[in-house]
């Protein structure tokens, strides 16, 4: 069969599954499946059983199950109200104060959880009723909820990172450093977005009316040291160069359990929920790890991945096209499929295109993640609108949560394009990176 027949077999069929409702996992491990079986009959599916054992005992990817229990101990921690009444005591009556201290919340949840449902969870039952009952605008506080949970895959920690870092083949300690700057100016982004927007039309987010004193303000602040302790513990340990990100994930692990002894909600049935929702994501995870590299292999034995490289690589246009083109083919894959799936599925073939067309494959990680980002909070299968939808108010609609997160895409693209043109926004911590 020609290698251009079977491409287009194999795409269109792992198409047709995907319309149908076919978990992306399983779409992938059964086409790479049967085309093993076509090609090279039973024992090429020893190929399976390979790929199965050697990513489930990688030790790079030790850190997800780590990281995401990291995430579910914070979580039950009770560290989001007390990071709350800092924002509302110290920047209420500030324009937009409320929505924009949500952010920077979210902010500091990116830095020490590794995925955004932790933050959005948390401000959706936290700040939402708060702004609402102060009469916000819908969509000023809905959106700032979404597209600053966001923030939990580029700030690191990071499980998509680790993911990509895993695939490419690239430093994921370098990968965590690298998304620092550009998650701190995108959330800069937000909140000028929203600073300005307030100051202009004061009625979408009044001031807070209650007054406090300095010393009330200056107790409260007692709040926010165990988080600032826990995040540079984890991300000093990796630029000092003390960690590898594995181990520092662990470090993270044991730092969320302090936190939750210290607020008092370290209980058994805390315990037992966190670790069994660790158990069902991470079992999530690596079934979509072992599926997409079992087809990446399969496309790869089969000559389609060499097929495609060549095709684009033979194209006689810019570099700069093909990368802006890339960036779009992931946007639209971002509508509809789970990040870890991009990942896992695109890697293996844009990442020797792009270091064959002289990009970084550190710098293109970077650009990825924030590319995810918005498939986090883009309709109409954006994760994060999804986790908001099942915590809001019944009078919220998902139209609502829908129409509030577009200006807050249109500013992460902003963020995208800046990380393009200046990659010393990413590149520049890296390089002063102390490495183990």
């Amino acid at each position: 069969m020609e290698v251009w027949t079977l491409t287009v077999i194999v795409f269109g069929l792992l198409v047709f599954l995907l319309c149908l409702g076919v978990p992306i996992a399983f779409a992938l491990c059964g086409i790479a499946t049967a085309g093993i079986y076509v090609l090279w009959g039973p024992k090429g599916l020893y190929l399976m059983f390979n790929t199965a054992y050697g990513e489930s005992t990688n030790f790079l990817l030790l850190a997800i199950p780590l990281f995401v229990f990291m995430a579910n101990m914070l979580k039950f921690s009770g560290m989001g109200d007390q990071l709350y009444e800092v924002v509302y005591r110290w920047m209420g009556r500030l324009p937009g104060g409320l929505a924009i201290g949500t952010v920077i919340i979210c902010a500091l949840f990116a830095a020490m959880a590794g995925i955004s449902s932790v933050a959005t969870i948390s401000m959706g039952l936290i700040a939402l009723p708060s702004m609402m009952k102060r009469n916000y605008d819908k969509n000023l506080a809905i959106g700032s909820i979404a597209a600053g949970g966001a923030l939990g895959i580029l700030i690191p920690p990071s499980i998509i990172m680790i993911l990509y870092g895993a695939v490419a083949e690239v430093s994921i300690g370098k990968l965590f450093i690298g998304g620092i700057i550009p998650g701190i100016l995108l959330c800069l982004i937000f909140i000028v977005y929203i600073f300005f927007r307030t100051l202009i039309n004061k009625d979408l987010a009044p001031p807070v009316q209650e007054r406090y004193s300095f010393m009330e303000k200056l107790i409260v602040l007692r709040g926010v040291l165990l988080p600032i302790l826990l995040v540079f513990l984890v991300l000093g340990v990796i630029y000092g160069g003390v960690c590898t990100p594995t181990e520092a994930s662990a470090v993270g692990a044991f730092g969320a359990i302090l936190c939750a002894l210290v607020y008092g909600k370290l209980t058994w049935e805390n315990l037992k929920t966190a670790l069994w929702d660790t158990m069902k994501l991470n079992a999530m995870v690596f079934w979509i790890i072992i599926g997409a590299l079992a087809f990446s292999h399969f496309l790869a034995y089969a000559d389609i991945q060499d097929l495609i490289q060549e095709t684009i690589l033979s194209l006689k246009v810019s570099p700069w096209l093909i990368l802006i083109s890339m960036q779009m083919v992931f946007f639209i894959l971002g509508m509809f499929l789970d990040p870890a799936g991009i990942i896992m599925l695109t890697t293996p073939i844009f990442v020797p295109i792009v270091t064959a067309l002289g990009f970084d494959p550190l710098w293109f990680g970077i650009l990825f993640v924030i590319n995810m980002e918005m498939a986090y909070v883009t309709p109409p299968f954006g994760f994060n609108l999804f986790i908001l939808k099942g915590v809001v108010p019944p009078s919220i609609s998902m139209t609502d949560i829908y129409r509030s997160i577009l200006p807050f895409v249109v500013l992460q693209a902003i963020c995208l394009v800046l990380v393009m043109i200046f990659p010393e926004i990413a590149m520049w911590l890296p390089s002063k990176m102390i490495t183990r």
